[in-house]
């Protein structure tokens, strides 16, 4: 069974400071076992599903190696990753390539979920796809997938 954690937050915990917009603005540490037979990519979509109008996609990480079972801290924002793992990203819903923190506006805090997906197959993808092109190419080839999350509240 495919299991996703992060050393930073606990599952449902806080995001901290670090890893959003009013800090560094860093992508958090993940970590992830259990894959099935057959895995060939790993892929990673974070999204804020309590978004006023829509749920809004903050990271589209796709094409992760399958020997791949964790991400630092802080990955690049490139399109194309050869360090710290081999990957390609796709825009967030903020018009840029690769992770974008959680930034809600003042009030409640908001869930941020984290989606791991095990696929069959490597995707070929125009370069950075959105995660609705991502996930209409991933469909099909989905093995399995977990779900993680954090949350982040702005005064």
């Amino acid at each position: 069974m495919l299991e996703i954690f992060s050393p930073a937050f606990s599952d449902g915990g806080p995001i901290p400071r670090a890893h959003t917009c009013d800090g560094a603005n860093l992508s958090p540490p993940f970590a992830w076992r259990g894959a099935p037979a057959g895995t060939e990519a790993f892929a990673l979509i974070m999204d804020d599903p309590d978004a006023p109008d829509r749920a809004r996609v903050h990271w589209v990480l796709y094409n992760m190696q399958p020997g791949t079972n964790r991400l630092p801290s802080g990955v690049p924002t490139d399109a194309e990753l050869t360090r710290p793992v081999r990957a390609a990203q796709g825009s967030n819903d903020f018009a840029r390539v690769g992770y974008g923190g959680p930034c809600p506006p003042p009030g409640p805090a908001h869930r941020y979920r984290v989606t791991l997906y095990a696929l069959e197959t490597m995707l070929s993808l125009p370069p950075a796809p959105t995660a609705f092109v991502f996930l209409a190419a991933a469909t099909d080839h989905i093995l399995e997938q977990v779900d993680f999350a954090g949350t982040y509240a702005r005064a």
